[in-house]
């Protein structure tokens, strides 16, 4: 059986995820390909609880509190739901994976990125996106767009700094994994976006056309 791709989404606050990964989850139908769209902390009953408490306003969590509690939905999130997809051949489109915990826990947070990669290696080994898509735009730019929705989350409502740290952490890893990171100008009109998806997504689908 052949085995299924592995797509993650990533990107600072108000950067256009959510509609963009519906778009990719239309062109991987639309070519024929099973897929899963899921999403990071989530994807499982227990992840989805852990999400929760991370992201509400009210919870006060230390940075290690913090990290330990995403690794802990994203150990859950691998072993039940995204390694068993990719084995059985299906694509898992995922909202965020680690490339986000380095860069909000590791930039934002000040956390080692050297316990961040040990925890990593534990909880997923190997497997990281064989494509990963930085949707990446200025911090004024998303924070003015994430201030438009009805509720912020605990995230949402950092100030300015914390996301230029973020964001400073998504483009060097971007430059240091050039193959598997591309970035994605999501600061211009949706059609330029979803162009340089389409000719993102092109020599995955290629490969894997070739490979039937």
């Amino acid at each position: 059986m052949t085995r299924g791709r592995f797509i993650s989404v990533e990107g600072i606050e108000g950067v256009g995820k959510s509609s963009n990964i519906e778009y990719i989850r239309d062109i991987l139908v639309d070519a024929g390909i099973e897929v899963i769209v899921t999403r990071e902390p989530g994807g499982t009953e227990l992840a989805e609880h852990i999400r929760e408490l991370v992201l509400d306003p009210q919870t006060k969590l230390v940075p290690l509190a913090e990290l330990l509690l995403v690794f802990a939905a994203r150990s859950t999130h691998v072993t039940q739901r995204i390694r068993p997809a990719i084995e059985r051949g299906v694509w898992v489109v995922c909202d965020r994976f680690t490339d986000a915990t380095l860069a909000y826990q590791g930039g934002g947070r000040g956390v080692s990125p050297e316990l961040i990669y040990r925890l990593a290696a534990a909880v997923h080994g190997d497997l990281w996106p064989d494509l990963t898509l930085l949707l990446d735009a200025p911090v004024a730019v998303g924070m003015e767009r994430a201030a438009q929705r009805s509720a912020l989350d605990r995230f949402e409502l950092e100030q300015a700094a914390f996301f230029e740290r973020v964001r400073e952490v998504y483009l060097e890893l971007a430059a240091a994994h050039p193959v598997r990171i591309r970035r994605i100008d999501a600061a211009q009109p949706l059609p330029g976006v979803q162009a340089e998806i389409d000719n993102a997504l092109t020599p995955l689908l290629k490969q894997t056309k070739n490979s039937c």
